[in-house]
């Protein structure tokens, strides 16, 4: 099995070249599922109902988020009746929607997406640990999927670096996002699992994490400031690609994958 995962939208641009993109990168790479970070696709903030259903209409199986899911008003009648739109499993009680879902492709193998947060430097969630420990007491790599994936949203690298400890062996891969800067420490941890604690994001990277430098640099200078908007210089999509062993449903390899804009290009060999 072979999974694409692109790291966390961001704009309008970025949004586009990811919609025109990933119909040719799905058969280039001849994936079998194709994952999207997409909690900053609206404006930098959020994400509407109709850029959900353009980037399933591109070929995307499953779309994560994080901490912006709520941030477009609309999501939340629109999540309940699209579970492959997915929000964080330890968000509290409440809210609409789901942090898991199983896809399927052609061949009957079956693919559990689950989408988590962290809990340091970020607002106020159910310990990350405790909702794990819930949701793997009732899925079992093996058992009820072929494959797991999980996309780990958080901003402290020492914690998703141990949340991926944490659960390998347990599940496919586990890969982070939020930060929205790609990290060089792609490998397969102990027991089988793909671990990367930060994909990057689908953006313009002449930018301050994909919005406008000058705003950012003033606010970190506690300057008088204006809103943050999204740096519209070509963007750069960024992710991974991961090759899942049918059988164990461990990982057998993880590449990073980048194409356009200011980032060295990478696309991964395949074997």
């Amino acid at each position: 099995m072979r999974i694409l995962f692109l790291g966390d939208i961001v704009g309008r641009q970025a949004r586009s070249y990811a919609i025109a993109e990933t119909p040719k990168l799905k058969k280039e790479l001849a994936c079998d599922f194709v994952i999207t970070n997409c909690e900053n696709a609206a404006g930098g903030f959020g994400v509407t109902p109709d850029i959900c259903n353009a980037l399933f209409g591109a070929g995307n199986d499953v779309l994560t988020s994080g901490n912006h899911i709520w941030d477009k008003s609309e999501i939340s009648s629109y999540i309940p009746h699209q579970p492959n739109l997915l929000r964080p499993i330890n968000i509290k009680e409440g809210f609409p929607g789901s942090g898991v879902v199983i896809v399927t492709d052609d061949g009957g193998r079956r693919l559990a997406v689950v989408n988590v947060i962290t809990n340091l430097f970020m607002a106020d969630y159910l310990n990350v640990f405790t909702a794990l420990d819930s949701c793997f007491s009732t899925l079992q790599l093996g058992r009820d999927a072929d494959a797991i994936f999980v996309d780990v949203h958080g901003e402290a690298t020492s914690e998703k670096m141990a949340i991926g400890h944490y659960l390998d062996g347990r599940v496919s891969c586990v890969i982070g996002t939020h930060t929205h800067v790609p990290t060089a420490d792609h490998h397969i941890l102990e027991k089988g699992t793909a671990y990367q604690t930060d994909a990057g994001m689908c953006g313009d990277y002449n930018s301050v994490i994909g919005m406008g430098k000058q705003v950012a640099i003033d606010r970190f200078r506690k300057q008088a400031a204006g809103r943050l908007s999204v740096a519209t210089g070509e963007p750069t999509l960024c992710g991974v690609v991961i090759e899942i062993e049918d059988k164990t449903g461990l990982a057998v390899s993880i590449n990073p994958f980048r194409k356009g804009g200011r980032l060295q290009e990478i696309s991964p060999v395949l074997g």
